[in-house]
Order: C-alpha cells, then sequence, then structure tokens
C-alpha cells in the first residue's frame, strides 16, 4: 500500500509494534525442552491480548499463529511437537493484523549455548538487512536491495536463498511490489515510491541457494546441512532513511 494520511502511518505503527513485541517475547521464553507448539501458544497469546490476528492465518489458513522454523528449515516452520534443543538455529516469523493493517516481523537466534559459526551467520544476516535498509528510499531501483543483500553474503562467504524474497503489505499481507528478490536482478527496473510500506528480509546461508516444500506443505527446508537467518522489518519509504514499524521500542 500507500501512506496516505496520518492515520495511515498510526495504524501501521500500531500493528508493527505489536508483532515486534510479540516476536521480542517469543525469544525471550524460547528454551530447550519446549515444543514451537507451546512456543507458538506464547504468540497466539500475545497477539489475542493485543487485538490482533495471525496473518498467515486468516490469509492462507495457515496451521499456527506464527511460523517456527528450525536448524535445516528456511521458513514457515509449522507449529507442532518438534522440541527446542540446545544449539538450535531457531526463526520466527510474526505478521499480523489489526484494524485492516498489516505489518510482518521475524529474526533467527539460537538457543545457548552459542555456536560461534552459527553466530557469524546470524551476524551477517543482520549486517544485510541493515545495508539493504539503507538504500531503501524513494526513486531508488527496487534492485538495489538485492545488490546490498548480496554484497553482504559474498564478503561474509554466504550464499543467498533466492525463491524467497520480500514484499510490500500494508492493507494485506503481500501487496505490490509483491518480490523484491533477496538477490541483484539486473533487468529488474522498478522503482520504490514514496509512501511505499514494503518489507525487507534477506536470507543468508551456508549452502543452498533454494528451499523446497516439506511433506506438510508449508515448510520450506533446503539441503540437509544447510543452516540459513532471517531477520525481516516493516517499513515506510521515504525520500530519506525509511520509517521502520517493526523496531521493537
Amino acid at each position: 500500500m500507500t501512506i496516505e494520511t496520518d492515520h495511515d502511518l498510526q495504524q501501521l505503527k500500531h500493528i508493527g509494534q505489536i508483532v515486534a513485541q510479540c516476536l521480542k517475547e517469543m525469544k525471550r521464553l524460547a528454551e530447550p525442552g519446549m515444543s514451537t507448539l507451546e512456543l507458538d501458544a506464547v504468540g497466539a497469546d500475545f497477539l489475542e491480548r493485543h487485538g490482533a490476528k495471525s496473518a498467515p492465518k486468516i490469509t492462507y489458513d495457515f496451521p499456527g499463529s506464527t511460523c517456527i522454523s528450525i536448524n535445516e528449515q528456511a521458513a514457515h516452520g509449522v507449529p507442532g511437537p518438534r522440541t527446542l534443543r540446545a544449539g538450535d538455529m531457531v526463526n520466527v516469523d510474526v505478521s499480523a493484523e489489526k484494524n485492516g493493517y498489516f505489518a510482518d516481523t521475524g529474526g533467527s537466534f539460537l538457543i545457548p549455548p552459542i555456536d560461534q559459526k552459527k553466530q557469524r551467520l546470524i551476524l551477517a544476516t543482520k549486517l544485510a538487512l541493515k545495508e539493504a535498509i539503507g538504500v531503501a528510499r524513494a526513486g531508488q531501483r527496487i534492485n538495489m536491495i538485492g545488490l546490498a543483500i548480496q554484497r553482504v553474503a559474498q564478503k561474509k562467504g554466504y550464499r543467498i536463498i533466492k525463491n524467497l524474497c520480500s514484499h510490500g503489505i500494508g492493507r494485506s499481507l503481500h501487496e505490490e511490489p509483491k518480490e523484491i528478490p533477496g538477490f541483484y536482478d539486473p533487468q529488474d527496473n522498478r522503482k520504490l515510491w514514496e509512501g511505499a510500506v514494503i518489507t525487507i528480509e534477506p536470507f543468508l546461508s551456508t549452502r543452498s541457494e533454494a528451499v523446497t516444500e516439506d511433506t506438510d506443505g508449508w515448510t520450506l527446508i533446503a539441503e540437509p546441512g544447510n543452516l540459513s537467518a532471517q531477520f525481516e522489518h516493516t517499513m515506510v519509504i521515504t525520500r530519506g532513511k525509511p520509517i521502520l514499524l517493526t523496531q521493537a521500542a
């Protein structure tokens, strides 16, 4: 969507803070022995208490309130009986709707003890998001987002999962521009515009450049032994720095 009024902006900021705080709470409470279904219940309860609805549930009838992916799972992990274990790489993606406005955020973290190899992947993905946000402004070509991510991945020695991408958001979970690649596509001549609401969500990995759908019909998995990390913010494009809606206050 395109921001048209201050009401639009305030409502987006409101739902943005809800998903940001929900992610923060889920990360705080995640511990070894907890099932992903139990962790999802933390998120579901948080959203309900704040008057928000799970976006994947109301949009796609996803079998969970949040997406929780572990280790070889890159995205859209279905909450269930799988338990968190020491050393696991966990990704939580929280998207929700309130008052007709949507916001989307996500982040990867480790269940202690911290493995430095995995931590480097997390830090590199955080950096990729920061660098991509730094080039996202009105009039800029959309492919500069992918170029910023690609440069970080190459410098740090990681690959990019190319069939997962960022997207427009606002009045629904996925809007124009529907696909914002996490790598440089020289043929993509689209430009960002002032007031556009988008996500940026780089996926860096150790081995894989693509994911496939698991047998549950939802979870996206990479090749055996691969690890990936993802970080995501929803933002409003301006002529200067974007307005980050999902940065926890």
